[in-house]
């Protein structure tokens, strides 16, 4: 299919290349960015415009402080790039811009605003809650499927169609996330997917629900509400004091974007002679010994066959993503980035974008997806301590090393380097990162099996995850549904992990939104996830104090939080009998206390000389 694509894309462009320059009207289907600010440090803002022989007609504009510094043209004559200049003093307003060809004009109208976002900027003190929009809520059913998308379906009894969930599904049950001590939420990407059902490795035709699938990137999709609805759940987050994350995607998009279909250069996406998979091996990084190939093969290998990878290399795309970025924080109001399949990304764009984000809010929380469990290849993708060649600017990322250690912590038995000894000795290598506590934790995700059935669906194992998760040093998130035991593995594909929410469609016959549609099972599950998340947002020492971690014996692992103002203690015994824990070797940091409050039952404990614990059981202690 690629290669029948391509060939078609090529003689396309050979015979518009050939066409003579006549006067034609200037057809403009594409202004990207379709408007911008005034005030942003960066005053150059480079338009991509997009229409039938476009590269003929001349550009001008006359709006004080805004300069045309030059216009370019691009191998497909469909193309052209205006490049701007915006004064300091340059006032709100609406630029118009003409094209002229021969007879004919074209204005469009480039709107300037005065910035008014400022970020709230998302910290160790913040719980992020990842969602798919689509399989959440349904807030509104006139949005649920469009005659005009190439996928017009939705059907919430097939897994792998759309479903229906919304940005007003979701603002309807922010009470909901705020009660159990959400902050922050982290939505699968937004961006419009206007594609077909695609045959995904399972064999099933598939809708691109999870929204990884970009058809244009200045659209949001409709059928989750479009730009307004949005901007509508942005502001209600705001209003409420929680916050937004925005999943951005830069190393492919669909291959029905709009830019695959009729691409601006022959180097705008990375093609090959043959359809190539990338190898999905970081190593290649990293190897003294490895060879360019490799990584060429990494980097520019594509992800599915339907998803044609972009070449970042190229430096009129790299403005058009890296700006898109800037606009989508501006226009939407977004507090924080998390960077999908990052390690597949050219690192020299990577940072260029990172730093484009940075200059302009320079306390922005950006963080990336690297699916890499081993700290010794994942550090490289991130601000670290080791004296790398090239240094990877990205403030943080998600923190696979320390999920598969949680995940073996909880499965295997105890051992010299197995069970507790795995997360112990994971989190010893925090000498890698500049900055751990930014590192993202988490129990699972929409790529993961889901975490109650990783650890057989034994709920002492998951309160043990939970209060791991909700105590340990990093920036903790949550996948929606695991607060009321949502279960399932990726068998016999991915949407199992990704059903919907229970309570979040009109015939749903019960809500786990309401304790009284959750099963006592459920109610204590989701009371464990509050009581320790609303206890952590309101403790600085928990979630900005300092991490101290001691050596597991027998089964045990010991490591506190604490600063001036308090010390928390948490023990987890991995065993299956109970345990009685002799204190004396955590002196450095018990000294001075006395006794000491479980968190989670509120029981006072007189003495700290040694202490008892159950079978499978983690204690929470704010020592006295």
């Amino acid at each position: 299919m690629i290669n029948v694509l391509k060939t078609f894309l090529l003689a396309l462009w050979v015979s518009s290349v050939a066409m003579p320059a006549i006067a034609q009207n200037p057809d403009i289907q594409h202004l990207h960015p379709t408007n911008w600010w005034i005030g942003m440090k960066n005053p150059n803002v480079q338009l991509l415009v997009h229409g039938k022989n476009i590269s003929t007609a001349k550009v001008n504009l006359a709006y004080p402080g805004v300069t045309i510094k030059k216009t370019q043209k691009l191998e497909n004559p469909n193309y052209l790039l205006i490049d701007l200049v915006i004064a300091k003093t340059t006032k709100p307003g609406v630029v118009k811009l003409v094209f002229s060809n021969g007879k004919f004009k074209n204005t469009q109208q480039f709107p300037l605003a005065a910035r008014k976002h400022k970020p709230n900027n998302i910290t160790t003190a913040d719980f992020i809650y990842l969602l798919m929009p689509d399989r959440f809520a349904n807030g509104d059913e006139s949005n649920d499927k469009f005659s005009d998308m190439l996928d017009t379906q939705a059907d919430k009894n097939v897994p792998y169609l759309r479903h229906g969930g919304d940005f007003q599904g979701i603002i309807s049950h922010l009470d909901y996330l705020q009660e159990f001590g959400v902050t922050t939420l982290w939505n699968t990407p937004v961006i419009e997917n206007n594609t077909g059902l695609k045959k995904e490795l399972h064999g099933n035709m598939q809708a691109a629900y999870h929204g990884y699938h970009f058809s244009d990137h200045y659209k949001i999709d409709r059928r989750f509400g479009g730009n307004d609805g949005y901007k509508k759940l942005s502001a209600a987050l705001h209003q409420r004091g929680m916050k937004l994350v925005q999943d951005a995607v830069y190393n492919h998009v669909s291959e029905d974007h709009w830019m695959f279909l009729d691409p601006p250069t022959k180097d705008w996406f990375n093609m090959w002679p043959t359809y190539t998979a990338t190898s999905h091996k970081e190593q290649v990084m990293l190897d003294p010994n490895g060879t360019e190939a490799d990584r060429r093969l990494l980097i520019d290998g594509w992800f599915m066959p339907f998803l044609p990878d972009v070449n970042a290399r190229n430096p009129h795309f790299a403005t058009y993503m890296i700006q898109h970025a800037l606009w989508s924080t501006e226009e939407f109001g977004v507090d924080g980035w998390r960077i999908d399949t990052y390690k597949y990304n050219d690192m020299e764009f990577m940072n260029r974008c990172n730093k484009a984000l940075l200059d302009e809010y320079p306390d922005m929380l950006i963080f990336g997806e690297t699916f890499v469990t081993n700290p010794a290849f994942m550090n490289y993708f991130v601000q670290n301590n080791v004296n790398y060649p090239f240094q990877c600017n990205l403030p943080s990322s998600c923190d696979f090393p320390s999920y598969s250690a949680i995940g073996d912590a909880l499965t295997q038995p105890w051992s010299w380097d197995g069970g507790v000894n795995r997360l112990y000795s994971t989190l010893a290598q925090d000498y890698f990162y500049k900055n751990p506590s930014k590192m993202v934790t988490f129990l699972d995700n929409h790529d993961t099996d889901r975490f109650l059935s990783v650890i057989g669906e034994d709920f002492a194992k998951y309160k043990m995850g939970i209060t791991w998760l909700l105590t340990t040093r990093g920036i903790p998130h949550l996948y929606y549904g695991t607060e009321v035991l949502m279960k399932n593995t990726k068998n016999p594909t991915d949407a199992e992990v990704r059903q919907d929410f229970v309570g979040g469609w009109k015939g749903d016959k019960q809500s786990k939104f309401t304790a009284a549609g959750r099963s006592a099972k459920e109610n204590e599950a989701f009371d464990l996830v509050k009581k320790l998340a609303n206890y952590r947002k309101n403790t600085p020492s928990l979630y900005n104090g300092k991490f101290t971690q001691y050596l597991p014996q027998n089964g045990v692992y010991v490591y506190f939080r604490h600063d001036a103002a308090k010390t928390i203690m948490v023990v987890m015994n991995s065993n299956s009998a109970e345990t009685t824990l002799e204190t004396a070797r955590f002196a450095e940091r018990t000294k001075g206390f006395t006794g000491a409050t479980n968190v989670l039952t509120e029981e006072k404990i007189n003495s700290l000389g040694s202490l008892k614990i159950p079978a499978m059981t983690t204690l929470v202690l704010e020592l006295k």
